[in-house]
């Protein structure tokens, strides 16, 4: 791993820098052990990886405090482990068991959780969007301070209901940030071959909506823009748009070669910006961490990612009853 020059000094504690180092971890070493069952049968169905972009979630999530909301698209387990949910029930949900988040009839793209205000992964691009921005117009009627994170990528930017939905929650003032995820391939065209601007957020002006574009392979560069979001937000003054420049080391789910790319530029990407690593040298240059602190690191999170997956095996598919169930809500909720 090439030595990777970065100006800015943390701005966090030891503490907290050793707990972004050791989320984003998780996330890297729960991926590798999905894309495994992936190839053993053991999940079916669609499964897009989240490895290579884990800073963003972890970066974001640093900025968020109890009651925030967040919802995204079907790129959505980096996001469930990084709002607290038991990777046991992601990874469940993944093989379609019975232990899972959604008791294993949504699978990859579709899990929930009320308790950690995790609204969803969804599976139609751009569809999300408009439903985060009722979540934040729900906080506002309620006057409850509360900010919600609407996740999407660069693909989905291009979506008309987007721009509706940015037209609406700057008429109406909403605590909603919207985070565009640029891994800069979308499904699989790049940017530059599907998107007119350069700078995607900047599209956000024509509503009056502020933003700016980020460093995604950076945890810290991430956390700054986060809290800066959500200042704003919580002020009352409306959206904000952050475009948060990251890379996928994977194809865009388990069945994509990636052949629109080249190997080469792959292996640079890891070679010098992997976020994993930035804050890897950031610890032990430092002196913030020993080696033996990150080997005991990496193997709590194996420990536990191997867990996940044996309980995952271990738990019963679901009775053809459950097909019957959470068709429609028994009582609609007055508060959030």
């Amino acid at each position: 791993m090439a030595t990777r020059k970065s100006a800015r000094k943390p701005n966090v504690s030891a503490d907290e820098l050793k707990s972004y180092y050791r989320d984003m971890l998780l996330i890297r070493r729960f991926e590798e052990k999905a894309g495994q069952l992936y190839g053993m049968g053991l999940i079916g169905g669609f499964c897009h990886l989240y490895i290579g972009q884990e800073a963003v979630v972890v970066g974001l999530e640093a900025s968020a405090e109890e009651g925030d909301k967040r919802i995204t698209t079907y790129r959505d387990h980096g996001h469930m482990l990084a709002c607290g949910m038991d990777p046991k029930g992601v990874m469940a949900e993944l093989t379609g068991r019975e232990g899972g988040y959604s008791r294993g009839k949504g699978g990859s793209m579709h899990m929930f959780s009320k308790e950690k205000h995790f609204y969803g992964g969804h599976g139609i691009v751009g569809a999300n969007v408009p439903l985060g921005a009722g979540l934040a117009f729900a906080d506002k009627y309620l006057e409850n301070n509360r900010v919600t994170y609407t996740y999407f990528g660069d693909g989905a930017a291009n979506q008309g209901q987007v721009y509706e939905t940015f037209n609406m929650a700057a008429l109406w003032d909403l605590p909603v940030i919207f985070v565009i995820e640029n891994n800069q391939y979308a499904m699989g065209t790049s940017q530059k071959r599907s998107t007119s601007t350069p700078d995607i957020y900047t599209r956000g002006e024509a509503f009056g909506i502020p933003g700016e574009a980020v460093d995604g392979m950076d945890v810290l560069a991430v956390k700054e823009a986060g809290d800066k979001a959500v200042a704003h937000c919580r002020s009352g003054k409306g959206p904000y748009i952050l475009e948060i420049k990251t890379y996928r080391y994977r194809g865009h789910s388990m069945s994509d070669p990636a052949k629109y790319r080249t190997r080469e530029e792959v292996q640079k990407m890891r070679e010098e910006k992997d976020a994993i690593e930035h804050v890897r040298e950031l610890l032990l240059s430092g002196k913030h961490a020993t080696e033996e602190d990150l080997k005991a690191i990496d193997k709590e999170i194996k420990a536990i990612v191997n867990d996940a997956a044996e309980f995952s095996k271990d738990s019963p598919e679901p009775d053809a009853a459950e097909l019957w169930t959470d068709i429609y809500a028994d009582v609609a909720p007055q508060n959030a």
